[in-house]
């Protein structure tokens, strides 16, 4: 394979950085025995001549193979078939009016599947979803998944005199209004990364209660969170992977999350799995985790356990292969 690999990544934004976050630790690997480097498109946006611009903006190298991170699909256009786009999931395909959709299908998803060599996603939920939207280029996608951050590392659960419930992100696919719901007559202490809208902190003052809203947090302090937390309750009705999940289970935290898609994909046995859509359901989930010590203990271990699939160096591993398919 080449012994050049760029990474191109989206512009920067304070408030979406998980992709960035998640493809720190994979360019540091390779830099260490090939010449890597970084290219951030200069626009942000998805107006025809934003990507115009961006896409005019790349000179591409013939020696060099391309990654493309995630978010600015249309950068295949410019790469060409030496060239790999990792998918995170499908969701902006199905968002919109049918104008907006056809035009997300056509730039992000269906030419950049006919320009690129190989596609990469982070499931096989996102791999089966995807090659409904794109079969033509099934061929091409292989599943190569998110890694924990080696930084995560085990910490002792701390005694709460309330135990404190954790909840991650604030979009609607994250399901914190029904999970708030849910909660809302357990004795707890809430923490909540990510800005409140509106209505949510309607919600929260209708339902008395106490809520820690964290923002524009470093991944040092999002680590804290985890391992000031007693549980993780992650009961998203959405995700393309669960980043999440093994996050909270590398630090040693209980998890909740759903029985559906990737969640269930990445957490396996080793998560206590709700329908997302009973508040029934949530609610006695984060009471057995809260009063059953044996089972939080056993989540603990099972969580701990199967973080071993996420390790960096299999990641990378398996993104090696997909280098040299090229």
């Amino acid at each position: 394979m080449s012994n050049k690999i760029c990474y191109i990544h989206r512009k920067s934004s304070p408030k979406y950085f998980s992709i960035e976050n998640i493809f720190v630790g994979i360019e540091n690997h390779f830099s260490k025995k090939n010449d890597t480097q970084q290219f951030k498109v200069k626009f942000a946006g998805g107006s025809p001549k934003v990507l115009f611009k961006n896409i005019k903006s790349l000179n591409k190298n013939k020696d060099t193979i391309y990654h493309i991170t995630g978010d600015v699909h249309y950068m295949a256009l410019a790469t060409g078939k030496k060239s790999v786009l990792t998918i995170h999931d499908v969701g902006s395909a199905n968002q919109g009016g049918l104008f907006k959709k056809l035009y997300i299908k056509i730039f992000w998803f269906w030419l950049p599947a006919l320009f690129i060599g190989r596609i990469t996603v982070i499931s096989e939920f996102t791999k089966h979803e995807l090659s409904k939207v794109i079969p033509f280029a099934k061929s091409k996608i292989r599943v190569v998944s998110n890694y924990v951050d080696p930084n995560f590392q085990q910490k002792p659960l701390k005694q709460n005199s309330k135990p404190e419930i954790l909840f991650v992100g604030v979009k609607p696919n994250k399901n914190l209004e029904l999970s708030l719901e849910a909660i809302k007559d357990i004795s707890c202490r809430i923490t909540v990364i990510g800005e409140l809208n509106v209505s949510q902190k309607l919600l929260v003052k209708k339902l008395g209660l106490d809520v820690n809203s964290q923002t524009n947090l470093t991944r040092e302090e999002i680590q804290h969170c985890y391992e000031s937390c007693d549980l993780l309750c992650f009961a998203s009705t959405y995700e393309g992977f669960g980043m999440p999940i093994i996050e909270a289970q590398a630090i040693g935290r209980p998890v909740l999350t759903s029985d559906i898609g990737a969640m269930k994909e990445v957490a396996k046995n080793s998560a206590c799995l709700v329908n997302p859509y009973d508040v029934h359901a949530i609610k006695n989930a984060v009471l057995k985790i809260i009063e059953d010590d044996v089972y939080k203990n056993e989540l603990i271990k099972r969580g701990i356990e199967n973080c071993e699939r996420f390790k960096l160096e299999h990641i990378a591993s398996a993104y090696q292969r997909v280098y040299e398919e090229l």
